[in-house]
């Protein structure tokens, strides 16, 4: 069965209307299983992962298999209430897909159908990710062993959506295209005491106001200003009433940078300036990080050379140089560990990214499809590795 682009269309939209979030997939999973089991089986196996069992994967046997090329696309959505009246909006009430991975997984079953119907040259590994906006589905799917045997990968490429390019236009860079993200969560243990005598406690507060002002020195004072970093703490708890003085406080952010080395470097900065805080408050201050698999998106050189250069010189293809972003996604940890490219699908949208307006042109779908098909056939036309 080949699809038509109506019909990815119509799948595009029933998945927009079924968004489920990270590791709740059961409904997107039996969908997606639904689709696939219509394609012609011939050179199709399809793997599944009791220990992650929203996640699903299909090898396309390849005829005179060199190597295993992956694709990657994501399943889950976001816990937002959608906004644009559409008649096939969200019916699961305060979840919609505004990250578009509706969007990422119709162009992956419309890549995944035509080498259905064509017997690609090399070994095709279709990996449907849960969780990416949370809990790190593709580091989970990584450690589980899912890519090994016949399932192991020797490249991977993947797609996000991009609200800002037009639509079905390819965007890539060498190098980092998304940052990597670090959760920080810390703990300010002092005194707690009456307002009216300081002197007997130890003002959790004030220790937090300092903790705060001096961790935001580290980009201003510490990275070289033509590198790229982020440390924003956007919750803080302290205090019961306006007359005690807090005897603890609880602070969470997030760090992001463009290379692991620059999230390394911010993480044992504010460890030193807890610790010297320590010291001249009296105090006690714990600090815990969470990256999971949020590593930086940094595309491999050979692979993404490769991949601008057929993409530029393809007529049929409008392409865009990007620059890098501070958004973060888990593609990062899998291409830590196998070489890969992620890149943009432009899709148009008046509504930004996460955005409850978010509504991507759907003419991105045919667009992305035809791109990638067209570059995995030259890929695996080529001889060298």
């Amino acid at each position: 069965m080949a699809l038509t682009e109506e019909q990815l269309i119509q799948i595009r939209r029933h998945l927009h209307t079924i968004p489920e979030l990270s590791m709740q997939e059961v409904k997107t999973h039996a969908y997606l299983l639904e689709v696939i089991k219509q394609f012609d089986k011939t050179n199709l196996e399809i793997k599944e992962l009791p220990e992650l069992p929203t996640a699903l994967l299909v090898l396309v046997k390849g005829s005179n298999p060199k190597r295993n090329l992956g694709y990657r696309c994501d399943m889950d959505a976001l816990p937002v209430t959608e906004e644009n009246g559409l008649d096939y909006a969200s019916k699961n009430p305060g979840v919609m897909h505004a990250c578009g991975h509706d969007i990422h997984m119709t162009v992956g079953l419309g890549i995944l159908n035509y080498f259905s119907e064509h017997q690609p040259l090399d070994n095709l590994v279709f990996f449907f990710q849960p969780a990416e906006e949370a809990d790190s589905g593709g580091k989970v799917a990584y450690d589980l062993g899912a890519f090994t045997g016949d399932f192991h990968v020797d490249e991977f490429y993947g797609l996000h959506d991009n609200a800002q390019l037009k639509t079905g236009v390819i965007g890539c860079r060498n190098g980092t295209l998304f940052a990597g993200t670090t959760e920080v969560n810390v703990t300010i243990k002092g005194k707690s005491g009456h307002a009216a005598y300081p002197h007997l406690a130890n003002d959790a507060v004030v220790i937090a106001a300092n903790f705060i002002q001096q961790v935001q020195t580290v980009i201003s004072r510490s990275i070289d200003p033509v590198k790229c970093g982020v440390i924003t703490f956007g919750k803080m708890e302290a205090g019961v009433i306006r007359n005690v003085i807090a005897g603890s406080a609880r602070l969470e952010g997030t760090i992001r940078g463009l290379t692991q080395d620059m999230i390394e470097f911010i993480r044992q900065r504010i460890r030193e300036i807890a610790e010297g805080l320590e010291k001249s408050f009296n105090c006690e201050i714990s600090v815990e990080y969470n990256q999971g698999g949020y590593y930086p998106v940094e595309n491999n050189p050979a692979l993404t050379k490769r991949f601008i250069n057929y993409m530029k010189n393809n007529s049929q293809i409008d392409f865009e140089e990007t620059e890098p972003k501070m958004t973060g996604e888990d593609f990062g940890y899998l291409i830590n560990k196998i070489p890969g490219t992620m890149f943009w699908l432009g899709v148009d949208s008046k509504g930004a990214l996460h955005s409850a307006d978010f509504l991507p042109h759907e003419a991105a779908i045919k667009k992305g499809i035809d791109a990638m098909v067209g570059f995995l056939n030259y890929r695996m036309d080529l001889e060298e590795d």
